[in-house]
């Protein structure tokens, strides 16, 4: 039986350790004809002029030797270009830089070349994907990015797709489909390569699907290998006899929603080790008890897994989350380290997932060094040390009629967005946040296959109608830019922020921390201090994290604005004044420049309310809760949009029945990313829901209830 940290095959690790202080380090690389090796991702330091991977090392600590740029002078940094993507759903890019040029991607994974010095487009790759697989996006129709290898950019799209493209025409070399487009799986993490082979995850788990990651031949496209997160359906025989292992950990007939465990972010490489990290996501339906209904922990839900880079092969686990059953992912951002742990050098790796907990664990073998909670949790008191198992408390797992209001709530502690470690202070700088959830069980829970499976019930957390318990319950939610000391588990300093879902981190040897935010800025705060130190008006919000790179001897900081993802979608924009939500822009920074951004037209549209199609209660009901299962999760709750995708409450369509029916039945609209939902609606069924929404438009949930109650200035 697997325990929550597995050491199977240590006896190889320590082996491998033992090699690596004698000198001897695996083959990191293979040959290449040009451009980037290995060997040069792992020289990073050396490189000042580029950011060669997603965390511009394999120890993925995003954090930059480069110190031009320091607190006494950041005051004079000022823009140096900028480059306007065309469009914006949520830009969460960390830009690649490699021999003055930078590749970034867009929404509907448009990859654009840009000429790193002057922002000048020197090639655009359109993989035309196809759109109406925003159906199966939990969480917006968004791409952390692309990855380099040799001579060519690899790119992962929505549409579970797997790209080569030349680096220096745009012209794709290969293209391979990853996952089975019969299930509503996704891609929207940045790959990773290592040893010649792209490896890419994929998202979905909400939606019903199986989680993997797969590596392929850089050269080739072919698959080298693919390593499942969970077992899949005994009768159709396991993959792997550590697959029959695990299926002990899980009971019921998990298979049918497919479990979940989605690789769909992090990931991380030790070349000495050659251990390559995964972190993998949550289960499927979020509910433990609908999942595995006889219990069960569900390996490899959760947890951080590692792996052999060359074959896939299993090493060790640790499952931050054990029987899973809030949506508590361990695919945040994971960062390789040498700490001194109790007067002895460790390599580590560390991680602070959505449950809230900030773990230390030995990268050789997953054992648990440390375990501090790094927000307010209510769900856990503490990691028992001996088990490393979350002691839990009484009600955290909603098997009552009665809901529990949790911190962390799905969107967790820390989300998707990059954290980074300074090599200077030693700290550990996160963007973290509070955000509860109301969990309560649904009795009447039935898998549907292509939308949200929970196995809990949604809409007690629709936001109430009067505005003052609209108010508290928003002011719940924080967001905050924290140091965290990572040897001694506590804070050393803090930058609250106006809400949660802010942006990525970048530090770098100039002393600086730097990081967008929701509001629509990017700031520098001292490292050591958290003083603000400088900040700059984005014109939407920020959740992409920055890089840094040096050229011709002056240093540029680019950070990719745009707005988006679950957090915008399910409860609205936050939008200063001269700010709007379709702005998508890369833009770069360095000292003395003096680039302005063009003035924002932000028009507020005269909105019409359309007339009440009925009051039937009944009819009215019907629709919310069809709202809430289909289109609730882009279009907002109770139809109030986040101002990337339409407002239903006075769209044109509401009040012509044939033309709603053609676009949420017929599908009029997929090419825009409104796929049609007739297999999943029956005509009555999307009439209820134009009523429901016609509704809310003329209820007192206006656009001015919702800016009164809004979490920003």
């Amino acid at each position: 039986m697997f325990s929550i940290w597995s050491k199977r095959g240590l006896g190889v690790v320590l082996l491998a350790f033992l090699m690596a202080g004698c000198g001897q380090k695996s083959d990191v690389t293979q040959p290449v004809e040009t451009g980037v090796t290995g060997a040069d991702i792992i020289a990073a330091d050396e490189h000042p002029d580029a950011w060669l991977s997603h965390g511009r090392n394999y120890a993925e600590d995003r954090f930059s030797p480069l110190a031009q740029v320091t607190s006494d002078n950041v005051s004079d940094l000022g823009l140096a270009w900028s480059f306007d993507l065309g469009t914006s759903r949520g830009i969460e890019v960390t830009p690649i830089v490699h021999d003055g040029v930078m590749y970034v991607t867009g929404t509907w994974n448009v990859v654009h070349a840009l000429d790193a010095r002057t922002g000048e487009e020197l090639w655009r790759y359109d993989p035309e994907v196809d759109r109406s697989r925003a159906a199966y996006m939990c969480c917006d129709v968004v791409n952390r990015g692309v990855a380099i290898w040799g001579d060519k950019i690899f790119t992962g799209t929505i549409d579970g797709r797997l790209i080569a493209i030349d680096a220096a025409t745009g012209e794709e070399v290969w293209d391979v489909l990853t996952v089975d487009l019969s299930r509503p799986y996704s891609i929207t993490g940045a790959p990773r390569i290592v040893k010649g082979k792209v490896i890419i995850g994929n998202g979905g788990a909400e939606l019903g699907v199986r989680g993997y990651v797969t590596a392929y031949d850089a050269q080739t496209g072919e698959q080298a290998w693919r390593f499942y997160t969970v077992p899949g359906n005994p009768e159709d025989g396991f993959e792997t006899s550590l697959m029959e292992e695990i299926s002990s950990t899980w009971t019921g007939q998990w298979w049918v929603e497919g479990g979940g465990g989605t690789v769909w972010d992090s990931m991380a490489y030790d070349p000495d080790l050659d251990l390559f990290y995964i972190g993998v996501g949550n289960g499927s339906p979020w509910n433990h008890r609908r999942r595995s209904p006889e219990g069960g922990d569900n390996l490899f839900l959760s947890s951080i897994v590692a792996l052999r880079p060359d074959t896939g092969e299993y090493v060790w686990h640790y499952q931050t989350t054990p029987a899973e059953t809030w949506d508590y992912t361990a695919t945040q951002h994971m960062i390789l380290a040498d700490l001194d742990i109790a007067g002895e050098t460790r390599r580590v790796i560390m991680q602070a997932p959505k449950n809230g907990f900030f773990y230390i664990l030995d990268a050789a073998t997953g054992e648990l060094l440390s375990a501090e909670n790094f927000v307010p949790v209510n769900w856990a008191t503490h990691i028992d040390m001996e088990t490393g198992r979350p002691v839990e408390v009484d009600g955290a797992r909603w098997n009552s009629d009665q809901p529990f209001i949790q911190l962390p709530g799905p969107l967790g502690a820390h989300n998707w967005h990059p954290m980074s470690y300074s090599h200077d202070t030693g700290l550990v700088y996160i963007p973290a946040q509070e955000a509860p959830w109301a969990y309560i069980d649904d009795p009447d829970y039935a898998y549907q296959a292509g939308v949200w499976n929970t196995g809990g019930d949604f809409f007690i957390n629709a936001l109430p109608s009067d505005a003052a318990m609209f108010k508290a319950v928003k002011s719940m939610m924080k967001g905050r830019l924290l140091a965290w000391d990572p040897v001694n588990q506590k804070q050393v300093w803090a930058v609250e922020h106006g809400g949660p879902w802010n942006g990525g981190v970048l530090s770098t040897a100039g002393g600086l921390v730097f990081q967008g935010t929701a509001d629509a800025h990017f700031a520098a705060y001292d490292a050591a201090t958290g003083d603000e130190k400088w900040k700059f008006f984005t014109q939407t919000g920020i959740v992409a994290a920055p890089i840094t790179y040096e050229l011709d001897g002056e240093q540029y900081v680019t950070v990719a604005a745009g707005w988006g993802g679950s957090f915008v979608l399910g409860y609205g924009g936050v939008f200063p004044t001269g700010s709007q939500a379709k702005v998508g822009k890369i833009l770069t920074f360095k000292l003395e420049a003096e680039g302005k951004l063009q003035p924002l037209e932000v028009a507020r549209a005269v909105n019409s309310v359309p007339k009440p199609i009925t009051d039937d209660p009944a009819v009215i009901s019907a629709g919310f809760i069809a709202y809430g299962t289909y289109c609730g999760i882009c279009h907002g709750d109770h139809a109030y949009s986040s101002g990337l995708v339409p407002n239903l409450r006075y769209s044109s369509i509401t009040t012509d029945e044939t033309a709603w029916q053609s676009v949420v039945l017929g599908g009029a609209l997929a090419n825009a990313g409104m796929p049609g939902f007739s297999d999943y609606l029956s005509r009555q069924e999307a009439e209820s829901i134009r009523a429901y929404v016609i509704s809310e438009a003329n209820s007192d949930r206006t656009e001015t209830f919702y800016e009164e109650v809004s979490v920003t200035d």
